[in-house]
């Protein structure tokens, strides 16, 4: 599944046919039917990070300030001007690993995007979801039945979330983040991302987004070719 999300970001990209129309189709087989998940969400909320990366209201990718966590300097500094306090930020560095990695996919993307689908009226990303679902239940229900299957279902979500929040979030969250200052495009993209170490085990488990920089700048550049 963690691999399947790194080839859907591909599919996504474009970076993969030599034609959008392709990588479009393909986009909505991988994350649709290998993962469950309407190609039109990740879209939406992709294309905005792309945009305006670590960006406080622009960037849905950082949503979690002030709620969850204190993010960035500017920011953090704010909320305590404001006296604000949503949750004990002293200790997020602890709590973290408790409602971050673990909690994402299993809990919060499990039930938004199905009311994403629907609200949107998605149907035919909709009808890619349910192929997931209905394989996914056919294969497991005679080996484990319904109690046993839906636990792993459940348990896959959960290793995958860990895997997923560690990749994408090592080579943003250390960076600059604030509100948009309107800087242009490149400074954009450079102020909030970084590289993590290349190595077989690296490339492999982060489907070569420890280029992060060279990912931003060439987004749609195949990922094989990052390194160089």
């Amino acid at each position: 599944q963690a691999q399947a999300g790194w080839l859907q970001h591909d599919f996504g990209h474009l970076s993969v046919f030599s034609t959008s129309k392709w990588n479009h189709w393909v986009h909505k087989f991988v994350i649709g039917h290998l993962k469950g998940a309407p190609a039109s969400w990740w879209n939406h909320l992709h294309f905005q990070h792309h945009a305006k990366p670590n960006c406080f209201r622009k960037d849905p990718d950082v949503n979690m300030h002030p709620l969850f966590f204190a993010l960035g300097k500017t920011l953090s500094v704010e909320l305590g001007v404001q006296k604000k306090k949503f949750m004990p930020y002293n200790h997020q560095h602890k709590y973290f690993f408790i409602i971050g990695p673990p909690a994402l996919l299993p809990l919060y993307f499990q039930w938004y995007i199905f009311y994403f689908a629907v609200q949107r009226k998605q149907w035919v990303d909709l009808a890619w979801m349910l192929s997931f679902y209905i394989r996914f239940f056919f294969t497991y229900l005679p080996f484990l039945g319904v109690k046993g299957t839906l636990g792993l279902h459940l348990l896959v979500r959960f290793i995958e979330s860990n895997w997923f929040v560690w990749v994408t979030q090592m080579n943003h969250i250390p960076m600059h983040i604030d509100y948009d200052k309107n800087v242009d495009w490149v400074s954009t993209q450079l102020q909030a991302t970084c590289n993590v170490h290349q190595s077989f085990f690296n490339d492999w488990f982060s489907g070569h987004l420890n280029f992060q920089i060279e990912h931003h700048l060439f987004p749609t550049m195949p990922r094989h070719n990052y390194w160089k």
